[in-house]
């Protein structure tokens, strides 16, 4: 079994590159996040590796960091959701968006992945909400300054609507609204609830 690759990027297709390691090219397929993040051709990267076999096919798929490769497997053990499906929500969201998304709830959010309606999202969030806090974490990045959320779970709650793509003002203000509610004690779990609630499209 192959974890990991270390090469040259050769090639880069729409969903995939081509690593050269040692004179030897490998096609390893990967989501769009992934090739955004890639160096240049004939630069090196390490790619975290998954091999999926087939009865026509040997099917290799690679990720920056190993928790992506642990999203990619935990996706798939949802009824509905095969390799490409896994990459597409992986294309969408990093695996810390994708446990916000889970863990509030969020159809909607999940459902703007390229082929995940909102059905198939309901089943995300039913077969995966208990198992997201068992799941490997992305290394955390500087997050811009979480003025007028507080601090504690307002401001986590902030960071990770941020990271959703809502706009900081929309996203300050929706919690500011969830926290009027819920009161200053509320958890983690339900600022995020009720400020994708105030965020929601009408």
């Amino acid at each position: 079994m192959i974890a990991f690759l270390r090469g040259r990027v050769a090639a880069v297709g729409d969903d995939h590159l081509v690593l050269d390691v040692n004179g030897v090219g490998y096609l390893v397929h990967t989501c769009a996040r992934t090739l955004q993040r890639l160096p240049r051709t004939g630069e090196t990267v390490e790619l975290w590796i998954e091999t999926i076999v087939r009865e026509d096919a040997i099917l290799l798929y690679g990720f920056l960091e190993p928790a992506e490769r642990a999203w990619f497997r935990l996706l798939q053990t949802v009824q509905g959701v095969g390799a490409k499906l896994a990459l597409q929500l992986l294309g969408r969201f990093a695996p810390d968006e994708l446990a916000t998304a889970i863990a509030a709830r969020d159809r909607v959010t999940l459902a703007r992945a390229p082929g995940v309606g909102l059905r198939l999202a309901g089943r995300l969030v039913a077969e995966l909400a208990e198992r997201v806090a068992e799941m490997p974490r992305t290394p955390r990045t500087t997050e811009p300054a979480t003025e007028g959320a507080g601090e504690g779970p307002a401001a986590e709650a902030l960071a990770a609507l941020l990271r959703l793509g809502f706009p900081r003002a929309e996203a300050v203000s929706a919690l500011a609204r969830a926290r009027g509610r819920l009161g200053e004690t509320a958890s983690l779990e339900a600022l995020l609830r009720e400020g994708l609630k105030e965020l929601a499209p009408p």
